[in-house]
């Protein structure tokens, strides 16, 4: 995992909660917990998602 560079969002708010995106893409983590799990994502079909709305309640 060492050969990845983890990237937060420009929009994250000041409590720091949010994912990262790695470098190269397609690995996504939770930014407060950067020794937990990971999970490998489509990267296009992720950020099509949350712009469509597909999760908001």
């Amino acid at each position: 995992m060492s050969s990845y560079s983890w990237q937060k969002s420009s929009y994250t708010g000041p409590n720091g909660n949010c994912v990262e995106l790695s470098r190269p893409r397609g690995l996504v983590r939770d930014s407060k917990d950067p020794n937990g799990p990971w999970l490998r994502v489509d990267v296009d079909s992720l950020v099509h998602a949350a712009k469509t709305g597909r999760f908001e309640r």
